[in-house]
C-alpha cells in the first residue's frame, strides 16, 4: 500500500492542555478512515495538522510528493461577495463544469434547491454548510479529510454522501480522514478506525460497529486484569490477618469471539415493563391529532395530520427539512395551534422539549451549573439506583470539574449534556426531542441512548442521525407532501419513498444519484427568502424545485393522496383492527418463545412429544406471517 501522508513524534499543547505526545501514524492509498474521540480531546486539531494548517510543537508531518489534499473545515470560510455558481464551479464556464459527471452529481446531491445566482450572504447557515461541501466535493483529490460532514444534511443527504464517498476513487485509491458523530455514516465509509484519546491515537480495524467490539474486548481485558490484580491483593491481607496460607485457586478468563461478549447483555429496554409504567404515569390518553393541519398564511405546512400517540410509545419523525417536522412537534407540545382539524390532550400530559437553540439555558446563563442543580430532588431513581442530579450529569459525560463553571460559559456540547439533564429532572412524561445529538461525541450518545432506555414515558425524536434513530425507538413515520405516513420499513423505506419522488420537490442535501440527462441551466432565476429558486424557471434547473415527469409520475402513482381517503368512521375502524393485530402478534411471539423453551427442556428421545411441538410452532409462525401481512395492508391504509 503507498504511503500518501504520515506524522511522526507530532506533539501539539495549549497553555491549558496537552493535545497531543510523540504521535505517529500514517494514511496510505485506499485508507478510508473515521476518527472518533470525546469532545476537546483533539480530532480537529489532528487534523488540522495532518492537513498542514495546525504547525505541531513537535515532530513532523510527511506527504508524497504533489499530494493534493481537500479540507471541509467546522467553520464557515466562504466569502460573501460570491453567488453559489462562483462558490462552486468557480471561473469554469457552463459548458465545462455541466459536462462534468461528478460536478452534476454534486450539485444534484447537495444543493439542488438553491438559486444558481444567489448570493452567498443571504443563504441560511445549513445552507452555506452544503455549498462549502459541494464546493470541496467537485475538486480532484487525492486526500479528503472532512470535519463533521454531515452537520445540516438530512437523512438523503447523509445517504448520498456516503454513495459519493464510496464511489468517489477506485478500490485501493485516494485516501479519506472523516470526523463525525454519526455513526451510521461511519460504518457505510470507514474500513479502519482511529480513536483519538489521552494525547494518543489508537487504530482498529473496521467500520465503527467493529471498532464497539474490539474496544470492548480491549476494556473487558483491562477489568479482567485488574480484578485479578484485585483479587491477588485481597488474598495477601487475608493471609496477613489470619497469619495462614490462604487459597490460592485462580480464576480463568476466556478470550470469546466478538458475538459472546454480548450474549449475556439484556435488551436495550424492556418494552412491556415501560409501557405498563407509561400507562400509569399518562393514564391511556396522551395527545390525539385529529385531521390537523398548519397553514403559516403562504401555503399549509400540514394537512390531514392523524396520529393517535400512545402510552409509553417510541416514535422517530422523519423528512427533508423544511417538510414540517419542527412544526408537527409543535402541535404535539402545544406551541403551534392547528389552523384545520384539532389536537386533544389528556389531562395528566407533562410535555418538555429538548429543542436546537437552548432557549431553556439562556434564561440561567450566568448560574453555576451546581447552584442550578441544587433547586432539584437530592435522589432519583434510574435502574433501581439512586443517583444524585451531579451523577446523572456525569453518566452523560459531564466532567466534575465543570461543575462550578458559569452555564453560559459552557461548549456546546456541554450545554447539550446539561439542557437533556435538566429537561429529564423536570420528571415530563413525554419527551420530545428535536435534534438532540447535536454538538454530541459518539460516547455521549451512547450514554444519553443509556439514559433514555430506562426512561418510561412517551418519546418523540426528529434526529437525521440514523443511528440514533433507530437505537431510540420503534416506529418511524414520515412526513411526505404535509402528511404524516407511517414507514414499517424505517429510515431504508422512507429513503426508498423519498427516491421514488414521494415527497415532493426540496429539502436539504436531498437526492439520489442523478440521471446523465439532467438537464442544467446556470441562469435559474429569482431567489425565494431562503434562497431557493423560482419554479418558473428550467424544470431541470438548480433551483427550480421542479419533479422530472418520472418524478411527478411516480409521486402521483404512490403518493397519499393518489389512494382514496378513508371517512373517520374507517380509519378509526382500521386503526382498531391495528392495535388488535399488534396486540395478537404480541402474544403470538410469546407463544413462540414459549414452545421453544419447552423444545430444548423436552426428553430428546420422546419423538411424539417434540413433532407435536413443531407442528404447534410451525401453525403460530404461519400465523404470525398472515398477521404481519395483514399489518402492512392496513398500516398502508393509514399512512
Amino acid at each position: 500500500m503507498a504511503h500518501l501522508l504520515g506524522a511522526e513524534g507530532l506533539g501539539l499543547e495549549y497553555p491549558t492542555k496537552v493535545v497531543f505526545d510523540s504521535l505517529t501514524l500514517g494514511v496510505g492509498e485506499g485508507d478510508r478512515i473515521g476518527i472518533v474521540g470525546r469532545n476537546g480531546d483533539g480530532k480537529s486539531s489532528l487534523l488540522g495538522m495532518l492537513s498542514g494548517r495546525i504547525d505541531p510543537d513537535s515532530g513532523r508531518v510527511t506527504r508524497r510528493s504533489g499530494l493534493r489534499v481537500g479540507v471541509l473545515d467546522q467553520a464557515d470560510a466562504l466569502d460573501d461577495s460570491l453567488t453559489v455558481g462562483r462558490a462552486i464551479a468557480g471561473e469554469r464556464r457552463e459548458h465545462e463544469w455541466a459536462g462534468d459527471r461528478r460536478t452534476r452529481d454534486v450539485i444534484a446531491g447537495l444543493v439542488p434547491d438553491l438559486d444558481w445566482q444567489a448570493g452567498l450572504s443571504a443563504l441560511s447557515g445549513g445552507q452555506r454548510r452544503r455549498v462549502a461541501l459541494a464546493a470541496l466535493l467537485v475538486g480532484d483529490w487525492d486526500v479528503l479529510m472532512l470535519d463533521e460532514p454531515t452537520n445540516h444534511l438530512d437523512v438523503q443527504g447523509i445517504a448520498w454522501l456516503a454513495r459519493h464517498l464510496g464511489g468517489r476513487w477506485p478500490a485501493g485509491a485516494g485516501g479519506l480522514l472523516v470526523v463525525t458523530h454519526d455513526r451510521w455514516f461511519l460504518d457505510e465509509v470507514a474500513t479502519s478506525m482511529w480513536e483519538v484519546h489521552d494525547r494518543t491515537v489508537e487504530p482498529f480495524e473496521g467500520g465503527y460497529a467493529a471498532y464497539v467490539l474490539q474496544r470492548l474486548e480491549r476494556d473487558r481485558i483491562v477489568a479482567a486484569a485488574q480484578a485479578k490484580r484485585q483479587n491477588l491483593m485481597r488474598k495477601e491481607l487475608a493471609w496477613l490477618r489470619r497469619g495462614a496460607p490462604a487459597r490460592t485457586a485462580k480464576p480463568r478468563f476466556r478470550v470469546e469471539a466478538a458475538n459472546r461478549l454480548i450474549a449475556d447483555v439484556p435488551p436495550p429496554r424492556d418494552s412491556l415493563a415501560l409501557e405498563r409504567m407509561a400507562v400509569a404515569r399518562l393514564g391511556k390518553d396522551v395527545v390525539d391529532l385529529l385531521d390537523a393541519g398548519v397553514d403559516y398564511g403562504g401555503g399549509e405546512v400540514l394537512h390531514d395530520v392523524t396520529w393517535r400517540i400512545a402510552p409509553g410509545e417510541r416514535t422517530a419523525i422523519l423528512g427533508a427539512n423544511g417538510a414540517g417536522k419542527s412544526t408537527l412537534l409543535g402541535l404535539v407540545a402545544g406551541t403551534v395551534a392547528p389552523t384545520s382539524g384539532r389536537v386533544r390532550r389528556g389531562k395528566t400530559v407533562r410535555t418538555a422539549v429538548l429543542d436546537q437553540r437552548f432557549a431553556q439555558l439562556e434564561e440561567i446563563g450566568d448560574e453555576r451549573v451546581r447552584d442550578v442543580l441544587a433547586r432539584y430532588r437530592t435522589a432519583y431513581v434510574v435502574d433501581g439506583r439512586e443517583l444524585t442530579p451531579g451523577q446523572l450529569l456525569e453518566r452523560l459525560g459531564f466532567s466534575r470539574a465543570y461543575l462550578s463553571a458559569r452555564v453560559g460559559e459552557l461548549s456546546g456540547g456541554q450545554k447539550r449534556r446539561l439542557q437533556l439533564l435538566l429537561v429529564l429532572l423536570a420528571e415530563p412524561n413525554v419527551l420530545i426531542l428535536d435534534e438532540p445529538s447535536n454538538d454530541l461525541d459518539t460516547d455521549v450518545l451512547a450514554a444519553m441512548e443509556d439514559l433514555l432506555d430506562a426512561w418510561p414515558g412517551t418519546l418523540v425524536v426528529v434526529s437525521h442521525d440514523r443511528y440514533f434513530v433507530e437505537r431510540v425507538t420503534d416506529r418511524q413515520y414520515a412526513i411526505f407532501g404535509g402528511r404524516l405516513r407511517h414507514v414499517p420499513g424505517g429510515v431504508d423505506e422512507y429513503l426508498r419513498l423519498a427516491a421514488a419522488g414521494e415527497d415532493g420537490a426540496g429539502g436539504d442535501g436531498a437526492g439520489e444519484e442523478p440521471s446523465e440527462s439532467y438537464p442544467f441551466h446556470v441562469g435559474a432565476p429569482g431567489a425565494g427568502e431562503d434562497g431557493a429558486g423560482d419554479a418558473t424557471g428550467d424544470p431541470g434547473a438548480p433551483g427550480s424545485g421542479a419533479p422530472t415527469d418520472a418524478a411527478a409520475e411516480a409521486s402521483a402513482a404512490g403518493s397519499p393522496a393518489a389512494r382514496p381517503a378513508l371517512s373517520g368512521a374507517e380509519r378509526r375502524a382500521v386503526e382498531k383492527e391495528i392495535a388488535s393485530t399488534e396486540r395478537r402478534l404480541d402474544k403470538l411471539s410469546a407463544g413462540v418463545d414459549d414452545i421453544h423453551r419447552r423444545m430444548a427442556a423436552h426428553d430428546q428421545s420422546d419423538y411424539e412429544g417434540l413433532r407435536r411441538l413443531t407442528e404447534r410452532l410451525r401453525e403460530l409462525e404461519g400465523e404470525t406471517a398472515r398477521l404481519e401481512e395483514r399489518w402492512l395492508e392496513l398500516s398502508e391504509l393509514v399512512g
